[in-house]
């Protein structure tokens, strides 16, 4: 057998990209089968994985970020990264810049209207319900858009704006404008959003949220 200077014959090497491309598939698939039960445990709307799979705009933007995500990476990919975030944009009505970074089992219920910029970091197990925005509140090419930690729910219309960071578990109430630091578990509501934190030890933050209508409004 003819071994080559890279070490391998052609079939060994064939068989080496063939194992990584098999790994990579079942990682993208393990990575949708999760987005979707995340969004069944969330939306009680919904029906059956392939009902969200089809009808979920928010996944479909998810799923088209983590694409241009990962094109955002290379430079000469950059544009064609641009071209397909604007594309997705167009088809679910949900704006993520390709350079924003996400974390897992991220869910946006309904969709439309949610702008999330070049410099947002989001943590794991994060939901946002339609029109929020993750803004900046500079023109500088620095860090500018908030860092969102993990377990957070922001609601409807909501505004998070500047270079701010919301703490693990925190809950953002609908139409809240929120420009300062949130700490973690806190609830936060107002315009500017007022910082609370649950009223009852142990109770949930995302229970607390729904003791108070007027949140809603």
């Amino acid at each position: 057998m003819t071994l080559y200077a890279n070490g391998g014959s052609p079939a060994r090497r064939t068989s080496r990209v063939l194992g990584r491309v098999r790994a990579l598939a079942r990682a993208a698939k393990d990575r949708v089968v999760e987005d979707l039960d995340a969004a069944i445990a969330r939306d009680p709307a919904a029906e059956t994985r392939a009902d969200v799979a089809f009808n979920s705009p928010g996944l479909h933007a998810i799923w088209s970020h983590r694409v241009a995500h990962r094109m955002w990476q290379h430079k000469p990919l950059k544009p064609a990264a641009r071209l397909l975030s604007t594309a997705s944009r167009a088809i679910t009505g949900v704006e993520i810049h390709p350079g924003a970074q996400i974390g897992r089992r991220f869910f946006i219920d309904h969709g439309m209207g949610v702008v999330i910029g070049e410099t947002s970091e989001i943590g794991d197990d994060v939901m946002l319900y339609h029109g929020v925005t993750l803004g900046g509140r500079s023109l500088a090419k620095v860090k500018r858009h908030p860092t969102v930690g993990s377990g957070v729910t922001v609601g409807a219309g909501a505004k998070i704006l500047g270079a701010v960071e919301i703490g693990d578990g925190v809950q953002i109430g609908a139409n809240s404008v929120v420009v300062k630091d949130i700490p973690a578990g806190a609830v936060a509501t107002g315009i500017p959003a007022q910082v609370r934190f649950p009223g009852e030890p142990g109770e949930d933050p995302y229970e607390a949220l729904f003791r108070d209508p007027a949140l809603f409004i």
